[in-house]
């Protein structure tokens, strides 16, 4: 298994999360592709030391790139929406944007 930082990898900082945020008290955060909904629950949990009502996750194809003639692409990534019991306090890291 995973240690929680591995499948937690960043927040994504949108006007479309945190509005989520303010509503809702859903964090959005970029995950490791092949974790489950139940691992990023448990890693929510142990690093921000709250408890998580459900999770939802979405997961992106990566886009083509091109540099010249050169073309490739960017590595496909997951996303997922982590909603907090109600009376729950937000991390820090979301309370200060």
């Amino acid at each position: 298994m995973k240690s929680a930082y591995q499948i937690i990898r960043k927040p994504v900082i949108t006007e479309k999360g945190l509005a989520a945020k303010e509503v809702t008290g859903t964090l959005v955060f970029e995950v490791a592709t092949k974790a489950t909904k139940n691992e990023i629950k448990e890693a929510v949990q142990a690093i921000f030391k709250v408890k998580v009502h459900s999770v939802r996750t979405s997961t992106f194809p990566g886009k083509e790139r091109r540099r010249g003639k050169f073309a490739g692409y960017r590595p496909d990534w997951k996303k997922a929406y982590v909603k907090l019991k109600a009376g729950e306090k937000m991390p820090e890291y979301a309370q200060n944007l």
